[in-house]
Order: C-alpha cells, then sequence, then structure tokens
C-alpha cells in the first residue's frame, strides 16, 4: 500500500527503465540535486500557513513489464491508484486501486463526478469511470477504442459534452460525445497530424506523434500538440456536431527537432507556453484568444548552464496565481521553477528543485496552489513540495510511495 513518509533519504533503490515507447535512452541513477538560484530572490524559509483543503487524488500509472514497450522497470502497477490529499503536509493516504490496463493519463471532467482515463497500449483505448462523491471511489462505466496507437494524453472540453485524446502512435486526435451518465458515446471525429515523414530526429520523428490535447482557457480553440511535428495543431470543435475544423491559423511551430510534448495557458488568457521534449527548452507564445493564433516570444533551456548530461522534458504547469511556472526534466531529475513577467508574460528562471527520485514524468499543482506533485516514475514516488507563495520556490515536504506513477490530477473536496 502507498503510504507518506516524511523522511526524504529514506528512498528505494531501483534500476532505471526505458520512457514510454523505447525511443528514450536509458539513464543511469543520478545524485539528488542541490537548489540553483541564478537569480537573486528572497528566501522564504517560513511555510506559509496550508490553504489547501483535503480533496480525492487520481494516479494514473502504467501496469504492463515492459511498459514503455521494451522497457525494464521492475515495479508493477495494478491500475488508477486514489487517494486523499492531507492538508497539512499535501501527503497523500491510498483510498481505493482500480484495475486497469496503462491508464497513464487521467482527467476529470468539470463537475468532478467522473474521470476519463487513456488506456496506453498497442491498440489505444480510453475508459470511463463514475465518482462516488462520498469516498471518491471509481465504478467503471465502460470503455471505447481510441482508433489509434498508445494513446498518451485525455482532456474533457470545459462544456463537459465531449471529450478528446491524443494518439501517439499514430498522430492523430480522435473526439467522443459523453452520455447522459458520463459514460463514453460515439466518436464523433478523428484529426489526423501531418508529420514531417523524416524529421531532425529520425528515432523521434519519423511521422507525427500526437501527445496532448487540451483548450485555452475560454474553451474557444483545441490545440493538438505534435512532437513529431514540431507543432501545436490549432482547432476548432462544433459542440452541436462535435466535428473538428482546421482553424484560420491552422498552426504553431517550434524549432526544428525540439519536438514539441506538452503546453499550458496563462490564466490571463495572453499567454501560452509550450514544452519542447527533445530539446529540453520551453517556447513561449504571446496568445490572441480570438484568433487563436501562437505568436513567438521567448524560447529559453529547461536546465542549468553547467548539465552535461542527457535530459528529456515531461510535464509543464501553471501556478494559479500565474506568477510561476514549473517543469520537470528527466535526466536531471528535477522541477524547474520560473517566474512570469506580468508585462510581457517572459519567463525567468528562479532555480532547480531535486525531485527526490528518477524520471519524474507527470506533475500537477493542487487547485489552491499550496503543493506541488511531481510523480517520480522510476522510482515509485511522488514528491510532495510546498510552493512558497512569496517567491515560488518549492520547499519538501513529504514523499508518497506508488509503483510507477506518472499523471496525478485532483477531484472534488473529501
Amino acid at each position: 500500500m502507498a503510504s507518506s513518509e516524511k523522511s526524504k533519504h529514506d528512498q528505494k533503490s531501483l534500476s532505471s527503465g526505458l520512457t514510454r515507447r523505447q525511443f528514450l535512452p536509458l539513464l543511469g541513477a543520478s545524485a539528488a540535486l542541490a537548489t540553483v538560484a541564478p537569480r537573486a530572490l528572497a528566501d522564504d524559509d517560513e511555510s506559509s500557513p496550508s490553504h489547501a483543503q483535503a480533496r480525492f487524488v487520481y494516479v494514473g500509472t502504467y501496469t504492463a513489464p515492459g511498459v514503455p514497450p521494451g522497457g525494464t522497470h521492475p515495479s508493477v502497477a495494478l491500475g488508477i491508484y486514489v487517494f486523499r490529499l492531507d492538508p497539512s503536509d499535501g501527503g497523500l493516504t491510498q483510498l481505493q486501486i482500480v484495475p486497469a490496463s496503462n491508464p497513464s493519463f487521467v482527467a476529470p471532467d468539470p463537475t468532478l463526478t467522473h474521470l476519463y482515463s487513456v488506456n496506453e497500449d498497442s491498440a489505444g483505448r480510453v475508459s470511463a469511470y463514475a465518482i462516488n462523491p462520498a469516498n471518491g471511489a471509481l465504478t467503471f462505466l465502460n470503455t471505447a477504442t481510441a482508433n489509434g496507437q498508445f494513446t498518451t494524453h485525455i482532456k474533457v472540453h470545459p462544456s463537459g459534452q465531449y471529450f478528446y485524446a491524443a494518439n501517439y502512435g499514430t498522430g492523430n486526435f480522435p473526439v467522443y460525445r459523453i452520455l447522459a451518465n458520463g459514460s463514453i458515446g460515439p466518436m464523433t471525429d478523428l484529426f489526423q497530424s501531418v508529420g514531417n515523414g523524416t524529421g531532425p530526429n529520425p528515432a523521434r520523428q519519423e511521422g507525427p506523434h500526437a501527445h496532448q490535447i487540451l483548450t485555452d482557457v475560454g474553451g474557444n480553440h483545441v490545440f493538438g500538440v505534435d512532437l513529431g511535428a514540431d507543432k501545436v495543431n490549432v482547432l476548432n470543435l462544433n459542440l452541436g456536431t462535435g466535428l473538428f475544423s482546421p482553424n484560420t491559423v491552422p498552426f504553431a511551430p517550434v524549432a526544428s527537432g525540439s519536438g514539441s510534448r506538452h503546453m499550458a495557458f496563462h490564466p490571463n488568457t495572453k499567454r501560452a507556453y509550450v514544452l519542447d521534449e527533445l530539446v529540453s527548452t520551453i517556447t513561449v507564445f504571446d496568445y490572441d484568444p480570438t484568433r487563436g493564433a501562437l505568436i513567438w516570444k521567448q524560447t529559453l533551456s529547461t536546465l542549468p548552464d553547467n548539465f552535461t548530461g542527457t535530459n528529456t522534458t515531461a510535464e509543464i504547469r501553471i501556478h494559479p496565481s500565474g506568477r510561476f511556472l514549473y517543469n520537470t526534466n528527466r535526466g536531471h531529475n528535477s522541477v524547474t521553477m520560473y517566474e512570469i513577467d506580468s508585462q510581457t508574460g517572459e519567463l525567468d528562471v528562479i532555480g532547480w528543485e531535486s525531485t527526490r527520485g528518477q524520471w519524474p514524468r507527470g506533475m500537477n499543482i493542487d487547485p489552491s496552489g499550496t503543493y506541488l506533485y511531481a510523480a517520480n516514475q522510476n522510482t515509485d514516488t511522488i514528491a510532495v513540495f510546498r510552493i512558497q507563495q512569496s517567491n515560488g520556490k518549492l520547499k519538501f515536504s513529504t514523499l508518497v510511495h506508488t509503483p510507477t506513477p506518472v499523471d496525478v490530477e485532483f477531484g472534488a473536496l473529501a
């Protein structure tokens, strides 16, 4: 059973496994990183009072030996893990394990009454669950084919009428109608991204690789992030028919070979941030929410200048206040902390914080903005950090032990 633990030193020593889809290099264990602060910010040594509330938390995992395909990770998760958040330290108490095949990414609906999951297998699928409001427990409703391979991401439209997914292996984005009882209805459309064919990185960009799909803050446009094609597709979703149509500005490119993976929109609706997996950078865009247009503004590294190892980035999140941004580094095994300029939206690095484990893939911030959770996929832990509200720095709080964690998502109050 997973448990929270105060000591940051009591960790399992596990051999490192390959990342999903065997394309990424095997990385050895790395030493814990000291926080590096290249720019002077006031230290906030005293933890601010917690404003977090007890709520249900859902963790997606990898469940099969050798998944990611060809991987060697020794631990095997069993499905989706349901936890209760402890507001005092951000720790997680396990409540339920729901059997599922490689539910690596999960998504609650806007009402927090249903949860949707990918099944990241060679024949991708998506699944639906009802959430018991009294105890957060999940009840399986139904599953459907994802019409693609290795489904990596899933998101519910803000209207709650549809959800969509990203199929990495086949580079396409399906959309499904959600039925009245929350179960998966018919697929209403399937958008196929067009890849480079022979991209700069032949191991990862031999074709389109859909990695994330989401809407902007207002829900006006849909964005399909394609790692293989170095671009973000911009789509419109007709809420009556469930059909996609290309936006007037149909896509935004990132630098050749960057490998755009995930993105996040600033709460002010005027900025967007794209995390580039293959070169460990973040690309900052000005965003026009009316036209759905992304205009390049800044690109900066997620790594310190003196880092010489191998690294790929994984997740990007913005603090609810809009003041800070964070991303995970797999290899450097850290969270990069940034301050967001309130006028320009540009990023200034605050520093790096070790995740106390290996291969931090998923990462999320609780809705109150009090705690950040970094899922160390290859060492079976979720590192919990208190976010110092004055300067955005992370202060280690506790370590949760749970097998092959990938994605952390927040549900209703417990």
